[in-house]
């Protein structure tokens, strides 16, 4: 009796640890449908939505650290005809050089590109130091204009830095709702950013008005380029992630499936 009894205790409390361990299962799966848990379509749908921002976000770092925004040049003929000044600049610093003008192209008339060889002068703009402004080909350069473009990039920066958060915690979580401040801070970041350039291409007309002894002639670079196409990247990442964290597949609302089975006659 008391074998059958120890056996019948060991039957209830192996019963009880396996019923344990069920509740224990079935509060995760319950946890776990509250959290909205994704499929591992949605996980590779948000991996690619990922990459396509991580795209944008390369693009942005490239472009808001690099000095090649725009470029001015004057007439190559205008100081010499041995030697020309030319000058890109960025968000952060400014470059002038000196071309030779046999390197120029002949039906170039202004110097430059850039690119070609040359002695470089580079130095890094005193808006955020000393607040002083910088003079180049005797135009003075808008403070609150550039540190407006400035402030704008690194705002956006920062804001993609959270959306890339949210979607780390969201894979690694496996929680959809994550999706949804991640969509506004890509949305955010590429509207940022494209106001950026707005902005920045408004202190350079500014700078070219400022004064009118030289005559220069500017025009956006390869930096402006890459932070054009980041906003527009960014914009999109931000959709994608927008449309995933939808409850239901927005295809399937515009063009629902036909009953293909409803051919009862």
């Amino acid at each position: 009796m008391a074998t059958g009894g120890a056996a019948q205790g060991g039957g209830g409390g192996l019963t009880g640890l396996m019923s344990g361990r069920s509740t224990f299962g079935n509060k995760r799966r319950r946890t776990t449908a509250a959290g909205h848990a994704m499929s591992e379509a949605q996980e590779g749908k948000i991996k690619l939505a990922f990459f396509v921002a991580i795209v944008g976000v390369v693009l942005t770092v490239l472009g808001v650290g690099t000095e090649f925004w725009v470029e001015l040049s004057p007439p190559k003929s205008f100081y010499n005809n041995k030697t020309c000044l030319t000058a890109h600049y960025g968000l952060w610093k400014g470059c002038t050089k000196t071309l030779w003008v046999a390197d120029i192209d002949p039906e170039r008339e202004s110097c430059g590109p850039a690119e070609l060889p040359g002695e470089s002068n580079c130095t890094y703009f005193k808006f955020f130091t000393t607040g002083e402004n910088t003079v180049m080909f005797q135009k003075t350069t808008q403070k609150n204009m550039s540190v407006a473009a400035a402030m704008l990039a690194m705002f956006s920066l920062f804001l993609m830095m959270m959306g890339a958060i949210c979607i780390t915690m969201s894979l690694s979580k496996e929680i959809l709702f994550f999706l949804k401040p991640a969509s506004v801070c890509f949305i955010l970041s590429g509207v940022l950013v494209l106001m950026s350039l707005l902005v920045f291409h408004q202190s350079v007309l500014a700078f070219l008005a400022s004064d009118h002894t030289v005559p220069l002639h500017h025009e956006l670079s390869w930096s402006v380029s890459c932070i054009g196409c980041a906003g527009g990247v960014l914009i999109v990442g931000g959709i994608l992630f927008l449309l995933l964290a939808l409850p239901y597949s927005p295809w399937q609302k515009c063009l629902p499936h036909k009953d293909s089975g409803g051919g009862g006659n």
